[in-house]
């Protein structure tokens, strides 16, 4: 008979963790099985990679414990860009079947023995046994082809890690998690740097994977492809629902809303016995219905309603002045870096109500356009020009340059870009993104990534800009955040240029697209999925 352990895969019995006193999760029971995806989700700080590194081994738990049959194989996906830069492209991936690799790396010892014996004859053997069984005849072709589905060409195979430019690096860890058909699958972040194609691989990838898988993301459209589960962290707690994000959005907000009705409904008939027992308690003919009703009002059950660590900000852009027919006219741009064309002969004309998604897999491609649009880089050859009614405002990928600073507080570095200078109405519009009480307080230099875009968009916002330039306008945030910038962008009646991987994002918010590969190779009016089949109908 397999046993329960076996069965479900993993299996948590009251795990609890404290981090400096802070509360991440307390008395967690809960299983993983098989042949599920699970989406991990929970607001930023809720300790989603945490949890992973608890169900990994990475981290102890203050109490409970994490079982996981000892024949089982666990994989994760390394967040460490550096660790394999003296390893080839091949070998890393290889490495992700850490026994395989071991056998493979003693059976090359033992062949490049100039003595070679009899005892390492049988030793030999045994490690060929091994080595097949383990599906060795097959890893290399099989790494190879797992390589080129995410776009590492052959060529890059047997360069070393160091080598590769940082979103290389990333596909390559992400092979190696995937490679070999582990057990259990933990991944924490894996859209993180993807472009869309290597996303999209990723999800047929998972969508065919038969073990066991428990994935940490922010992308809605991914975690509704993927995921059968939803594992939540919040109230100090980790449930699990069947189904996938929508699904969980849509139950768990339905189950705050009843908890919320009933409260209202025992609320209002709480004061009606309150009212009647008042009036009538003294009367000596109702005395013995005021009687009943004090014992009908001490029955009433109200539901506590947690604090939840979510909270959503406010995003919505007002612009100060409409938009002329004429935005934008680039006209060949051309730009390189450290000696590489990067950009070729851009040219194209943005119009009011133009919204456009810019997609390529060189991700540097198309910073450089939207810095040189934005004013911060001079392109080697060709020019923008914009229209004479455009005011813009500009959301780089890189936001560290305006955070070094010597403001003393959020409330001193939003100042400067408010009309309105009054410290009450700052720290208003503060509250209103998340930053209340002392938040407001921080000095921007010790801000997380979250906290910098929330404060970038709030730049942003009060700048009543016509045309908005995002590079990324989802790095960083959680679910709630991503979703607010999700709607603000969607309502904002000024035009657009942004870079995103963020599938749901672009699908309600771009109305056309531009694919630049050094030169365009696609520009239309369009939905993102009309391109995306686009795409497909060429391959």
């Amino acid at each position: 008979m397999i046993s329960v352990i076996q069965l479900t895969m993993i299996i948590t019995n009251d795990v609890s963790l404290r981090f400096g006193g802070k509360k991440l999760f307390e008395d967690v029971n809960v299983k993983f099985t098989p042949s599920n995806c699970y989406g991990l989700i929970g607001a930023n700080g809720a300790g989603k990679s945490t949890f992973l590194k608890v169900l990994s081994g990475e981290i102890e738990p203050n109490t409970g414990e994490v079982n996981i049959p000892s024949n089982l194989r666990l994989s994760t996906l390394k967040q460490d860009h550096y660790a394999y830069d003296e390893t080839t492209v091949l070998d890393t991936v290889l490495m992700g079947n850490e026994k395989l690799y071991k056998v493979m790396e003693a059976k090359n010892a033992l062949y490049a023995k100039p003595d070679f014996n009899d005892e390492d004859g049988i030793r030999a053997s045994e490690l060929e046994t091994e080595f097949a069984e383990l599906n060795g005849w097959e890893a290399e072709s099989e790494a190879a082809v797992m390589l080129a589905g995410l776009a590492i060409p052959e060529k890059l195979h047997q360069m070393k890690m160091k080598e590769l430019t940082g979103g290389e690096k990333v596909k390559v860890l992400l092979a190696q998690a995937l490679f070999g058909k582990p057990d259990i699958l933990l991944l924490d972040e894996p859209t993180n740097h993807l472009d869309i194609f290597a996303i999209q691989w990723l999800e047929d990838f998972l969508l065919n994977f038969e073990n066991t898988v428990i994935v940490v993301s922010h992308d809605r459209h991914f975690l509704n492809k993927v995921c059968t589960h939803i594992a939540d962290i919040d109230y100090g707690k980790v449930t699990v629902y069947s189904g996938n994000y929508t699904f969980w959005q849509q139950a768990s907000e339905l189950s705050q809303r009843l908890m919320a009705d009933q409260n209202k409904k025992s609320s209002d008939k709480a004061e009606e016995l309150k009212a009647f027992i008042a009036r009538f308690s003294a009367n000596a003919s109702k005395s013995r219905q005021a009687s009943s009703r004090q014992k009908t009002l001490e029955k009433l059950e109200f539901h506590d309603l947690p604090a939840s660590s979510r909270k959503q900000p406010f995003i919505g852009f007002d612009i100060a002045k409409e938009l002329g027919k004429d935005v934008l006219t680039v006209e060949k741009l051309n730009q390189s870096f450290e000696g590489k064309r990067i950009l070729k002969d851009i040219s194209f004309n943005l119009k009011t109500g133009d919204k456009v998604i810019l997609i390529g897999k060189n991700d540097l491609a198309k910073t450089l356009l939207l810095d040189i649009l934005a004013g911060e880089t001079r392109p080697e050859s060709g020019q923008a020009t914009w229209g004479i009614t455009v005011s813009k405002n500009y959301f780089p990928s890189d936001n560290s340059k305006y955070f070094q600073t010597e403001d003393s507080s959020l409330v001193d570095w939003l100042r400067p870009y408010s009309k309105e200078k009054d410290e009450s109405f700052i720290r208003g519009f503060l509250g209103k993104m998340l930053f209340s009480g002392n938040d407001a307080l921080k000095k921007p230099s010790v801000l997380s990534g979250g906290e910098k875009a929330r404060c970038m968009y709030s730049k942003m916002m009060l700048s009543g800009a016509n045309v908005l330039l995002i590079d990324g306008p989802t790095n960083h945030l959680d679910l709630e955040s991503i979703s607010a910038v999700n709607e603000g962008l969607k309502k904002y009646k000024g035009s657009i240029l942004f870079t995103s991987h963020d599938h749901e994002l672009i699908q309600t918010v771009a109305n056309r697209v531009i694919e630049i590969d050094e030169t365009i190779v696609y520009d239309n009016h369009c939905t993102y999925e009309e391109y995306l089949e686009y795409k497909r109908s060429k391959n």
